[in-house]
Formats: C-alpha cells, sequence, structure tokens
C-alpha cells in the first residue's frame, strides 16, 4: 500500500548556497498526492511546488524545483532522498525560506526523524514506473542510463584528480532497506579550490567542514575525515535518489550514472517521460512492492553517526 509520514517532523538549519537559516517540516499526505513543497513564508501567490521532474529548474550544483508562480526551492535532493529511500509516497514538506536546510550534508537527519515518526498505509495500492527499454543521455564524458531491471538499482562512477576521492565506483540495489543501511549518511563533498570559487562568486554561504566533506589533494579536511572510503560515490547515489523521486513513482529500473550531475539526471528523466513506449504505469502486486526502495525499513538499520 502508499505510505505516508505518521505525524509531522520538524528540521532546523542554514540552506548550504544561500546561508540562510530555514525550518523544513515534513507533514502527511493524502493518498495519491504525492510529494509536494509549500513555501510557508510566500503567502502573496501559488507557494506549492510538486516535486515532479517537469519542475526543475537545472542548475549544476543543486537541484531546484520551480512553480508556475515562479516560486522556488533548492536543494531538495537530499531530503528527497530520505522519502524515497523510507517508503514514503505521500507527504507535504514545508520550508520557510528558499533553501532546504543542508543539516549534516547527507540525508541521514531525515531518515533518523521520519523513521522515529514511523509511516502509515493508506489503503491504496502503489504504482510505480516500470523502465521497458534503454533510455541515456550524454554531455562530454558523463552520461547517465536507465535500462528495465526487476527493482530499482543504482550505479555509478567517478573520477577526480584529488587523490582523497580519485576513482571510484559503486552499485546498489535499493531495496531490502539497503538506501538507509548504505547511503544515508554520506555527505555531499567538493574540492577546496570549488569552495574558494563558490564562494567568490556569492554561493556555498551555509557550507562548512561539518557539513561537507572538503578534500584538498589527498587531504580530507573536514574533522573525523570520512564515514565510508568510498564516501563520495555513496552520496552521488543518494543524489541519484532524491532526483530519480522527482519522476512521482518509484522506478523499476538500473540507473547508470558516469560523473552525471543533477542536471543530466533530469535530462535523463525528460528523456524517458518524452518516449511512452519506454515505460510502462503499473500498479503493484505485493511481490513487486516488497522490491521498491524503502520497503520493510525500520530504525535499526540507521547506521550510527560519530
Amino acid at each position: 500500500m502508499q505510505r505516508t509520514i505518521t505525524y509531522p517532523v520538524c528540521f532546523d538549519g542554514v540552506g548550504l548556497h544561500s546561508g540562510a537559516v530555514a525550518r523544513l517540516t515534513i507533514r502527511p499526505a493524502e493518498a495519491g498526492a504525492g510529494i509536494a513543497f509549500c513555501r510557508v513564508d510566500v503567502t502573496d501567490r501559488d507557494n506549492v511546488i510538486p516535486a515532479l521532474w517537469d519542475r526543475v529548474e537545472q542548475s549544476p550544483l543543486c537541484t531546484r524545483l520551480v512553480n508556475a508562480a515562479g516560486v522556488s526551492v533548492g536543494t531538495v535532493e537530499h531530503v528527497m532522498a530520505a522519502l524515497v529511500g523510507c517508503g514514503v509516497h505521500n507527504a507535504i514538506v514545508e520550508v520557510d525560506g528558499p533553501e532546504v536546510p543542508i543539516l549534516d550534508g547527507s540525508a541521514v537527519p531525515f531518515v533518523e526523524g521520519i523513521l522515529a515518526k514511523g509511516t502509515r498505509g493508506q489503503g491504496r495500492p502503489v504504482r510505480a514506473l516500470r523502465v521497458l527499454r534503454p533510455i541515456e543521455v550524454r554531455k562530454g564524458q558523463s552520461h547517465a542510463r536507465l535500462t528495465p531491471d526487476e527493482t530499482l538499482r543504482i550505479e555509478f562512477a567517478i573520477e577526480f584528480e584529488d587523490a582523497a576521492i580519485g576513482v571510484q565506483k559503486k552499485i546498489l540495489n535499493m531495496s531490502n532497506g539497503s538506501f538507509v543501511r548504505e547511503l544515508s549518511n554520506c555527505r555531499t563533498f567538493c574540492r577546496k579550490a570549488d569552495v574558494d570559487d563558490m564562494r567568490a562568486n556569492g554561493l556555498a554561504l551555509g557550507g562548512t567542514l561539518e557539513n561537507a566533506v572538503v578534500v584538498d589533494g589527498e587531504k580530507v579536511l573536514s574533522p573525523g575525515g570520512l564515514r565510508h572510503a568510498d564516501e563520495a560515490v555513496r552520496h552521488k547515489m543518494l543524489d541519484a535518489l532524491g532526483d530519480l523521486g522527482l519522476a512521482g513513482l518509484p522506478i523499476l529500473g538500473h540507473y547508470q550514472g558516469v560523473r552525471a550531475g543533477h542536471a543530466l539526471t533530469n535530462d535523463l528523466l525528460r528523456a524517458l517521460f518524452a518516449d511512452p513506449s519506454a515505460y510502462e504505469i503499473i500498479e503493484c502486486d505485493p511481490e513487486t512492492a516488497a522490491r521498491l526502495p524503502g520497503a520493510g525499513v525500520h530504525r535499526a538499520e540507521i547506521p550510527r553517526v560519530a
């Protein structure tokens, strides 16, 4: 059955790029509503923004959603990954500013909050998007691809000059709580040189060594080092799950990203929906629903964070 959060849960923090203080509240929504963001600080026009691929205003640094009234909310990818990874199909996400708080740079605070409040079934079957044939997009050395699969499988490869990251590859089946166990606590990362450039251009104003992994050559500058030796590629997989969540339905397919970012994953969804022969919408039986992200997730699976 479709699920929503049982009780509201709140999070306070600052936006990674704006540095603005923000409060985010996840509230239950009725069956079939999907996920939507609501800018509660905006009262003079439509302040609801559906969490859908065609509402994305593309940016290389984060995923930003905007509605027809020009109301936007940025850096939605981590809370979207948490909702998808915890099996929440319907929710309203209230934010009192233009950007979702970055918290510790991962999705684990959102996961902890969602699972602490619990989720409940809503008496209506889950619908899913099944990929029927390969869809691929490319830009330079980066590419992203979706192929048929019986579950959601995410595969990612990255390559950075900094030895602290280097070449990393990973593939995971997103069912059976693997997102919560393997990816949820992996933080956003960047090179020190990129931080300097972003701040010179008025970005990353809320970024610190506590909410991002910053590397400089072979050094990890953030206190405590890495949570996983391959934390960087795991975070890219976390981002991909959040961005794929903007399909509006759980996906049954194999996502492959090579040096891909938010914009390329959105390009992939646009290419998918532009070709009705590439997918079908199905109503999930219990066996299929058990293969979706978030099925059977429980709090004991949340990784400990020092």
